[in-house]
C-alpha cells in the first residue's frame, strides 16, 4: 500500500472505522462523478496530539495491568491450591514470550500490507520493527490525526498477549508447561496475527479519502485503468474488514478467538482427573475478586483506548464498559440467586467478565442503553451455558473460557449489528467517501451490517476452531500435551515448577 506519506494500516476499530463496504463506495462515486472535474488530488498533513499519545500511553498500561496481575490473579484463585502457582506462571510467561514475538514479526504480520495474501495476513516489511523509529506514525479513526508508531506497537502489544493468555484457563490444571509455550508460539503465528491483521488491517481515513478523490478524478478524465486502481487500493483491507464488520476493541480477534480455541483444547486435552466425582472449588475467591476487580479497571484502556484519541468517542467507550459490565454482574447475580438459591460472589464477578466481553466489540458503536441490554443479555445467557448446558455436556472447561469468552464475544459481536443503529442510540457506521477528508455516519440497513457481524463470527471460528485443532495435535505429537496422571494428582506447583504458591 502506497501513499505520499508514512502511513500503516490500523487496528482496533474505533468509532469512525466501519469497514469501507463496496457497495458504499460506488454510491458515493456515482453522486460525485459529475463535479469530479472539478476536484483536485487529496492532501492533508499529519497532526499528533500530545493528549491522544498520554492517553494511549496510559491505556497501555493498565491493559498490561489487566493480564498481569489482573488475568493471573483471576484464573489463579479458580484453580486448586496446589495449581495456582502454574496459572500465575503460564499467564506472566506467555506475556512475556509474546511481547518479544511482537516485536520481531508479529506487529509486522498483523498490520502491513500482505501483497497477494492481504486479505488474510502482513507480510514482513516491519519484521524486527524495521523502519520503525519516534518519528514514524500512524493514522487514527479521524482525518489528518495520527500517533507516534512506537505507541500503537505498544498498544496492540497488550493485545497479542492477553488473547492467548485467556486460553490457559480452559484446560487449567493439566496441561504442561513446554507444551503451552510451544502451542502459543504457534498459535499466536497462525491464528492470531492473522485474524488481528483480517479485522483491524485497512487504509485508514485519509489513505480512503486519497484514493477515493484520485477514481473520483480518474472517472471525469475518462482513465478507466486509474480508476480502476484506486477503488482497488481502496480494498487493499483484511478479509473481515472488507466484509463491513464491526469490531471496536476485540470481539472476534480476542474473545471469540481465544474461547474456540479454549474450547478446543479443553476436548483435545479431555477431563481432568477426578472430574465430576472430586471436589474442584476455587481455592481462593479472594484472589479471583482482585484479579476480577483489577480486570475491570485494565478493560477501560482496552476498550476506550481502541478508539486511538481522548475525545467523545472514548468517553462513550467508557460509559458503556461501566454500565454494561454491571449490567452484565447484576443479572448473572440475579439469575443464579433465582434459580439457585444463592447470589454468589464466583457469579457476581463472572457476571462483570461476560459484560465486559459483550460490550466490547460495540463499545464505540451503542449508546448506554444498548450496553446496558446488551450487559443484561449476556451475563443471563452465559450464566445459563455456565451453569447448565456445560455440566450436561461434561464440559470440562476448567475456568469457563469457552461459557463467557466465546459465548459472550459471539453475543456481542452480532448485537453491534443491531446496536450501532442511530435509532437506538448507537453511533452509527462510517462513511469516509460522501465528502472526502471528513467523518459522515452511512445509513444504517439492518440486513446488510448483521449479515456482515455474523460472517465475522463465522470466519473467527472457523479459523481458530480448525487451526487450534491441528496446532494442538501437532504439539501432542511433538512434546505430548498433558502431564502424567501422578503430576496431576501431585499438583502442577511442585511437578512442573519445583516450588509452591504458598508457604504456610
Amino acid at each position: 500500500m502506497t501513499t505520499p506519506k508514512t502511513f500503516l494500516g490500523l487496528a482496533a476499530l474505533g468509532a469512525g472505522a466501519l469497514a469501507a463496504l463496496p457497495a458504499l463506495a460506488q454510491e458515493a462515486g456515482g453522486q460525485a462523478t459529475a463535479a469530479a472535474a472539478t476536484l483536485a488530488p487529496y492532501t492533508y498533513e499529519q497532526a499528533v496530539d500530545k493528549g491522544d499519545v498520554a492517553w494511549m500511553s496510559v491505556s497501555t498500561v493498565i491493559v498490561l495491568l489487566m493480564t498481569v496481575p489482573g488475568l493471573a490473579l483471576f484464573y489463579g484463585g479458580l484453580v486448586r491450591t496446589k495449581n495456582m502457582l502454574s496459572v500465575l506462571t503460564q499467564v506472566m510467561a506467555i506475556t512475556a514470550m509474546v511481547a518479544i514475538v511482537w516485536v520481531v514479526y508479529g506487529y509486522s504480520l498483523a498490520f502491513t500490507d500482505g501483497g497477494a495474501w492481504n486479505s488474510y495476513v502482513g507480510g514482513l516489511d516491519k519484521a524486527f520493527l524495521r523502519g520503525v523509529d519516534p518519528t514514524t506514525l500512524v493514522a487514527t479513526f479521524s482525518n489528518g490525526v495520527y500517533l507516534p508508531e512506537y505507541t500503537f506497537v505498544a498498544f496492540q502489544m497488550t493485545f497479542a498477549c492477553i488473547t492467548p493468555a485467556l486460553i490457559v484457563g480452559a484446560f487449567a490444571e493439566r496441561i504442561k508447561f513446554g507444551a503451552l509455550l510451544l502451542f502459543v508460539l504457534l498459535w499466536v503465528t497462525v491464528i492470531y496475527f492473522p485474524i488481528a491483521h483480517m479485522v483491524w488491517w485497512w487504509g485508514g481515513p485519509d489513505y480512503l479519502a486519497e484514493q477515493h478523490t484520485a477514481s473520483l478524478i480518474a472517472q471525469a478524465a475518462g482513465d478507466t485503468a486509474a480508476a480502476a486502481q484506486a477503488e482497488a487500493n481502496k480494498l487493499r483491507n483484511g478479509l473481515i474488514w472488507n466484509m463491513g464488520a464491526l469490531d471496536f476493541a476485540g470481539g472476534t480477534v480476542v474473545h471469540i478467538n481465544a474461547g474456540i480455541a479454549g474450547l478446543v483444547g479443553c476436548i483435545v486435552l479431555g477431563r481432568r482427573v477426578g472430574y465430576g466425582r472430586e471436589n474442584f472449588a476455587p481455592h481462593s475467591l479472594t484472589m479471583t475478586m482482585i484479579g476480577g476487580a483489577l480486570l475491570w479497571v485494565g478493560w477501560f484502556g482496552f476498550n476506550a483506548g481502541s478508539n486511538l484519541e481522548a475525545n467523545g468517542v472514548a468517553a462513550l467507550a467508557i460509559v458503556n464498559t461501566f454500565v454494561a459490565a454491571a449490567a452484565g454482574g447484576l443479572a448473572w447475580l440475579l439469575a443464579e440467586w433465582v434459580l439457585k438459591g444463592h447470589p454468589s460472589l464466583l457469579g457476581l464477578i463472572s457476571g462483570v467478565v461476560a459484560g465486559l466481553v459483550a460490550v466490547t466489540p460495540a463499545a464505540g458503536f451503542a449508546g448506554p442503553m444498548g450496553s446496558i441490554l446488551l450487559g443484561l443479555v449476556a451475563g443471563v445467557v452465559c450464566f445459563a451455558f455456565v451453569a447448565y448446558v456445560k455440566a450436561a455436556l461434561r464440559l470440562d472447561d476448567s475456568l469457563d473460557v469457552f461459557g463467557i469468552h466465546c459465548i459472550g464475544g459471539i453475543i456481542g459481536a452480532l448485537a453491534t449489528g443491531i446496536l450501532v443503529n442511530p435509532a437506538l442510540g448507537g453511533a452509527g457506521g462510517a462513511d469516509y467517501y460522501a465528502v472526502p477528508g471528513t467523518l459522515q455516519v452511512a445509513e444504517y440497513v439492518f440486513s446488510t451490517q448483521f449479515m456482515a457481524q455474523f460472517k465475522a463470527v463465522l470466519v473467527t471460528l472457523a479459523w481458530s476452531g480448525i487451526g487450534s485443532f491441528v496446532l494442538y495435535k501437532i504439539v501432542d505429537i511433538l512434546v505430548g500435551l498433558r502431564v502424567r496422571g501422578d503430576v496431576e494428582r501431585e499438583g502442577l506447583d511442585i511437578a512442573e515448577h519445583g516450588e509452591p504458591a504458598y508457604n504456610l
